[in-house]
């Protein structure tokens, strides 16, 4: 496997058993060996690789531990400090990291609850660790442009000089790309003001940065949405659409288990009809699986109820269904046993908020053996 699908892999372990884990060992035995293992490829059993309960005295502090120490041409390269899952990272706990980083030849420092891992050098003063990550990789929405960089501290592709070389760009890239997604989320008043005063002549009042805090907002989502919908119209040829994306048109055969229409909702009769609220919801849904597998392996199919996304255009591997011929709308969402859950949404744009759930769902297929087609 490749560096992606050695991640996905650990990605998918995680969000299957990370709220079961509860003590900072079970996180190591869970996440952190396998991310040591697995995905950067060293032998978590062998001490000429990989050292636990690393200890180097620092000055006064004699006996302190660090959990690993990850070891690479017979010299400590990288050192990890884990925490239990779910808790938040927080600088206090990198103290021992601070001090363990001077004491050693190490020049990478890594920091992790086992779901997120900050790495960390020594950008700003030579043999002082830095006090903000270079590079932040989360497993809860793998960021597939930060494998490579992840890539060089591996066994098989160490290369300790391009990582520090690239450090400097990929702490302020990460920063700034936090601080972006930040100001799309929930737009700063700072923020609202240096757009606003782009496109509004008059004096920045307080009735206009309220007028404009919604403006900015709504903006921001839809330009997000425009961006995904024209990196989708490219890889779906042009941006040309036909009944059953990549798929025949078929009439309803799913399997899984259909709950009755909730109450004031009527089927629509009548022949297929691809509406663009549905084109669009297609869109989105591919957008957010993407990460997990190719944009190729996700396939729509429309029936006269519904429109549905499947997975390999296999009708045992239902991803989502758009319930959108109606007056109210719903996106239908599977769980492990492929039960079908409608959750109203009031935009198209509202799909957005079940991306873990989508996610969750192909991910599980995807660890799970192959199924044919239903007949």
């Amino acid at each position: 496997m490749d560096i992606a699908e050695r991640a996905q892999a650990l990605a998918m372990k995680i969000r299957k058993f990370k709220a079961g884990i509860e003590t900072e060992e079970a996180t190591k035995n869970a996440f952190v060996m396998p991310f040591i293992s697995t995905v950067l490829g060293y032998d978590v059993f062998n001490p000429a690789e990989v050292i636990p309960e690393f200890t180097a005295d620092v000055g006064v502090k004699k006996g302190e531990k660090i959990d690993y120490a990850i070891v690479h041409d017979g010299q400590v390269q990288v050192l990890l400090e884990a925490k239990k899952v779910n808790d938040p990272l927080r600088l206090e706990h990198a103290s021992q990291l601070f001090r363990y980083f001077a004491a050693t030849n190490a020049r990478i420092a890594i920091l992790t609850n086992g779901e997120v891992y900050q790495f960390y050098t020594d950008l700003d003063a030579p043999n002082r660790m830095d006090a903000k990550p270079f590079l932040v990789m989360d497993f809860s929405d793998v960021d597939e442009a930060l494998l490579p960089e992840l890539a060089k501290l591996t066994k098989e592709a160490f290369d300790l000089d391009s990582v520090i070389s690239a450090a400097g760009e990929l702490k302020y890239i990460g920063q700034l790309k936090r601080v972006l997604a930040a100001q799309f989320k929930e737009p700063e008043d700072d923020w609202v003001k240096f757009l606003a005063t782009r496109v509004y002549e008059g004096s920045f009042t307080q009735r206009v940065r309220e007028q404009f805090a919604p403006l900015v907002d709504k903006a921001c989502r839809q330009f997000l949405n425009d961006q995904v919908n024209d990196r989708l119209k490219n890889a779906l040829g042009g941006g040309s659409y036909v009944r059953g994306v990549g798929a025949p048109q078929v009439e309803e055969s799913e399997p899984a288990p259909v709950e009755t229409p909730p109450a004031g909702v009527e089927e629509r009769g009548g022949d297929v009809v691809t509406t663009e609220e549905e084109v669009e919801g297609f869109r989105i849904v591919r957008a957010i699986v993407c990460g997990s597998v190719p944009a190729t392996r996700v396939y729509a199919r429309d029936t006269k109820t519904y429109f549905g996304v499947l997975l390999d255009d296999n009708n045992r591997r239902p991803i989502a269904r758009l319930w959108f011929n109606r007056s109210k709308k719903y996106l239908g969402v599977f769980d492990e046993q492929k039960v079908e859950t409608r959750v109203a949404i009031e935009r198209v744009e509202d799909i957005y908020l079940h991306a873990e759930q989508l996610r969750l769902t192909v991910n599980r297929y995807l660890g799970a053996p192959a199924e044919p087609p239903a007949a």
